[in-house]
């Protein structure tokens, strides 16, 4: 019964992966396209059902766990889907950040051509959708792969910062909207380190390995 329940939870942890997914997609493309209905979707809809994805969550694992009292990987499994729907949340607060950010960048003219965003967060949304995948399989070397694309977004996060604080010295007139920008690439470098926090429990659960903390592969 409680293997069961683990199954059913790990399929429910694909599903509300799957919604904040679509919250941080449509949070970009909705400031590249300029589509306001897009912005106000992530905050207005998405946003509150994602909460009710982490409540539900919460209360199934502290369930299971009172109702069958697992003992060793049991246990383990099952606090790491509670630690990952907390970070799943965290993900749905990011994307709203960056549709809230967007909403008065798409009001004005564009600062520059954005290239390193959209390329930072096809990196970004591919590392959450393997990390679900890496923990729902118990797949080790996917979750050593994702843990080593964090370095990639932290060197486009240093790009982006230093190419908008250049512009910002060349023109006062952009320094809010550069600001913005900055802080949406902040916002998507963190959903990277949430990524990996995943994958370093699912390297964790698998080969009682910690390796957080810079501590390496």
């Amino acid at each position: 019964m409680l293997d069961e329940k683990i199954l059913n939870l790990k399929k429910r942890l694909i599903t509300y992966s799957t919604h904040v997914e679509i919250m941080l997609e449509k949070s970009i493309s909705g400031l590249l396209e300029r589509n306001e209905e897009k912005l106000k979707e992530v905050l207005e809809v998405l946003e509150p059902a994602a909460n009710k994805y982490e409540l539900e969550f919460d209360e199934n694992c502290i369930n299971a766990i009172a109702q069958y009292q697992p003992v060793s990987k049991n246990l383990r499994i099952l606090i790491s889907i509670i630690k990952i729907s907390n970070d799943l949340e965290r993900v749905a607060d990011h994307a709203v950040n960056i549709a809230g950010h967007g909403l008065p960048l798409i009001m004005k003219p564009q600062v520059k051509e954005l290239i390193d965003i959209p390329k930072m967060t096809k990196i970004v949304r591919e590392m959450m959708k393997e990390a679900i995948e890496s923990f729902v399989d118990e797949n080790v070397e996917l979750a050593e792969k994702v843990c080593k694309q964090d370095d990639i977004v932290d060197e486009l996060n240093i790009t982006i910062k230093k190419d908008l604080a250049a512009l910002m010295r060349s023109d006062s007139n952009v320094v809010n909207r550069s600001l913005r920008l900055i802080s949406i690439s902040a916002n998507l470098e963190r959903v990277a380190d949430l990524a990996t926090n995943i994958c370093e429990d699912v390297i964790y659960l698998a080969k009682g390995i910690n390796i957080k903390h810079g501590s390496g592969i």
